[in-house]
């Protein structure tokens, strides 16, 4: 039997077996581009205090994991709460990538059962008009940056209060940071940053991290000012905060990247139902878990397209996990990569798909890093096409063990298990190369950069070669 958690009074978190008792909370959903887990309560070195703030009153869960470290698929699968290649979304949607039902969103879920739906910012989850996903009222988008978005949400939170409504509501709080590009930055405040330990310590890399803090500070402002507004409001105790990010650092070995360097999210979850006290939550989680432990909190039918599972079990204190495996994928970002992966407690597989043995350079982003490293031959470093890492004795997923015989059954295990995922969830990979679909653009996986020439892919089945409109990916 589940038990479900209500409010008493003001303060009593009472426990029950009857999901109509409980009152269902506002949701506030606050999201950024490209943070990974380098933010203070994680142990970044810059001082972040309104995410220390939401880590101290709520749970923080430290092995939290994207469904895809690129941008548009990673924000697919946890609002359809899917692998993001069964919800349609295998590459970037203003590039041109849709999703199959637009109406399996978060959004529209919640809107079906009595909430109000605001958009405050950018959504980047699929083409188009905000409202073919769910919401009511749409603000900013792709170029807006923090003041605006959260001006934007601090209006959506005061003309809710002011309506005198009962209702609850749903707040999709998106901020463009920490996106590249970075604010620019003295040259003095690069000297004493934090290097990411697998990239090398160098001018530029420590440049280059110097303008993400800045940026970050940018975020994390813009955050305390929506926390304020729930606090003015008098709607925090009855709000439910869930404060993520879409994937790692726009940085070379993360964002686009399988290990835990790019699929390492934060997350950190804060409000009634048990989402309080300060904790750490160690549990192995993806992102795909939020909609149906929203479902579960809110007391509503789990939608039948829904992969990932509820972690209010571990909220409430009656499992330490609940997942033994993980996934993730890469089909398109701003050029094709397929790859799949499967994450374990103890192990980490890889599968890359494809003919490519090199770097896919258009995937990493333009910036400092990336430049220091292609000035040393990066572009010509090959990857192995099956990668094994050891999480326990390798945590940074250095040695691929995929070639030691010593290792040979703990990857045929991985690997025939990852096959089963892609066949349970209808991968289109298991056909061979995914094509490009109608009106989408890519670049050339040869290519030097996502700044370079696109290709289109026309009505007619030809793909065309034009100028890139320097849109950032």
């Amino acid at each position: 039997m589940s038990l479900y958690l209500y409010m008493e009074g003001n303060e009593s978190i009472v426990a029950t077996s009857d999901p109509s008792k409980m009152t269902r909370p506002n949701i506030v959903y606050l999201h950024s581009h490209d943070t990974g887990r380098s933010i203070g309560p994680y142990g970044h070195a810059v001082e972040t205090p309104n995410y220390q703030r939401l880590a101290d009153e709520g749970i923080l869960v430290r092995q939290a994991f994207t469904s895809a470290p690129t941008c548009s698929p990673s924000r697919a699968g946890l609002l359809t709460g899917q692998s993001p290649h069964s919800a349609g979304m295998l590459g970037l949607a203003h590039r041109g990538f849709r999703l199959h039902e637009p109406t399996q969103h978060l959004a529209t879920t919640l809107r079906d059962n009595g909430y109000a739906t605001t958009l405050a910012g950018i959504q980047h989850a699929h083409p188009g008009d905000a409202t073919a996903l769910g919401y009511e009222n749409a603000h900013a988008g792709q170029d807006c940056d923090y003041l605006t978005v959260a001006a934007n949400a601090v209006g959506a939170i005061r003309e809710h209060v002011a309506s005198g409504t009962d209702a609850p509501f749903f707040l999709d709080c998106g901020f463009v940071e920490t996106h590249r590009p970075y604010p620019e930055v003295a040259d003095a405040e690069a000297r004493y940053v934090q290097v990411p330990p697998h990239l090398p310590d160098t001018p530029k890399t420590r440049l280059d991290i110097a303008r993400y803090d800045a940026s970050l500070r940018d975020l994390d402002a813009g955050i305390g000012q929506v926390l304020d507004a729930l606090d003015a409001s008098g709607l925090a105790q009855e709000t439910l905060v869930i404060c993520t990010t879409d994937h790692s650092l726009a940085f070379p070995g993360m964002k686009c990247n399988l290990t835990d360097t790019g699929t390492g999210v934060l997350l950190i979850l804060r409000g009634p139902h048990g989402f309080s006290g300060g904790r750490v939550c160690d549990a192995l989680v993806s992102q795909i878990d939020l909609y149906p432990t929203i479902c579960e909190v809110l007391g509503i039918e789990r939608p039948a397209w829904l992969q990932g599972t509820s972690i209010m079990p571990i909220v409430r204190g009656e499992a330490e996990e609940v997942n033994d495996a993980i996934y993730a994928e890469v089909t398109y970002h701003a050029a094709y990569e397929p790859k799949r992966a499967i994450r374990t407690r103890e192990w980490l597989c890889i599968e890359r798909f494809g003919d490519r043995e090199l770097p896919v350079l258009p995937n990493c982003d333009d910036g400092e890093s990336r430049d220091f490293l292609l000035d040393h031959g990066w572009a010509e470093r090959p990857i192995d096409r099956v990668q094994l890492y050891d999480n326990t004795f390798d945590p940074m997923q250095r040695r691929n063990l995929a070639s030691d015989d010593a290792y040979a059954s703990v990857a045929a295990d991985l690997r025939s298990r990852l096959r089963d995922w892609m066949e349970r969830t209808g991968d289109p990979l298991l056909d061979g190369p995914v094509p490009l679909p109608v009106g989408a653009s890519t670049n050339d996986p040869v290519s030097r950069s996502f700044l370079d020439d696109l290709i289109v892919a026309r009505p007619d089945g030809t793909l065309e070669r034009v100028p890139n409109p320097r849109i950032n990916a």
